[in-house]
């Protein structure tokens, strides 16, 4: 299992929305608390990027003794269509300050340094701190992750529905026509699903639910998926 600080700086990292919420910028469009880029810095802070003259920039130029608390929350939504979209939010509070002459003409570098750190996702919910932040590292199948599940979505659909077999005591009976599967995450560890199965052929009668396929051994890239993927698909078909 993915630690907090894993998960959280896999969303950092990744590229699911998020916006930095500023108190006195609450009546702000949207569109204008969300960075053009952000990374995590060599001490595990966070890096954002914003038009030199938002007023997120503006807030953080005029902070009193560079004392702005902001928060950043970011929302994780599943990259294939499935009910309830939205995996998972995370919510990095802490301190604000400008890096001036850091970013391309035009922008303006701001630093978060975190002192809260809250995750709630497929996982649950859970708090981790920033020194295990700055430690952590990212997913490895992070940024291939959207390309994966919608390709194992369009081009092995079947295949991922033929999981069910695997559920052993916890499936509900047989497959049954209508049945649905729909890859919902994957990490090193392994793959989760949305099954959906058909009850009295209408759709108020489906019910859903998420199942967890570990692999083997962690993957660290997609050579080791591939092999991990078919191993799962093979062991469905026995």
């Amino acid at each position: 299992m993915p630690s907090a600080a894993e998960r959280t700086r896999t969303l950092v990292q990744s590229t699911c929305s998020g916006a930095l919420l500023i108190p006195g910028l609450d009546a702000m469009r949207p569109d204008l608390l969300v960075p053009e880029a952000r990374t995590v810095g060599p001490d595990g802070e966070v890096l954002l990027v914003f038009p030199a003259d938002s007023p997120v920039v503006r807030a953080a130029t005029h902070a009193v003794d560079d004392e702005l608390t902001a928060v950043l929350e970011l929302t994780d939504v599943a990259p294939v269509s499935v009910p309830n979209r939205i995996r998972g939010r995370a919510w990095l509070s802490g301190w604000l300050t400008c890096l001036p002459g850091v970013a391309e003409p035009g922008r303006t570098m701001l630093r978060l340094e975190l002192g809260d750190l809250c995750v709630d996702d497929l996982w649950g919910v859970e708090q981790t701190e920033p020194e295990e932040f700055a430690r952590a590292d990212a997913d490895p199948l992070a940024e291939y992750e959207t390309e994966l599940l919608q390709h194992l979505h369009a081009a092995h659909g079947e295949q991922v529905l033929g999981l069910y077999s695997l559920l052993g005591e916890r499936a509900e009976g047989a497959r049954t026509a209508g049945d649905r599967a729909v890859p919902l995450a994957l990490d090193r560890f392994g793959l989760r699903v949305r099954f959906t199965r058909a009850r009295g052929g209408g759709t108020a009668a489906e019910r859903s639910f998420d199942a967890r396929f570990e692999f083997p051994r962690p993957v660290r890239d997609i050579a080791g998926l591939r092999r991990a993927m078919h191993t799962l698909f093979e062991a469905a078909l026995e």
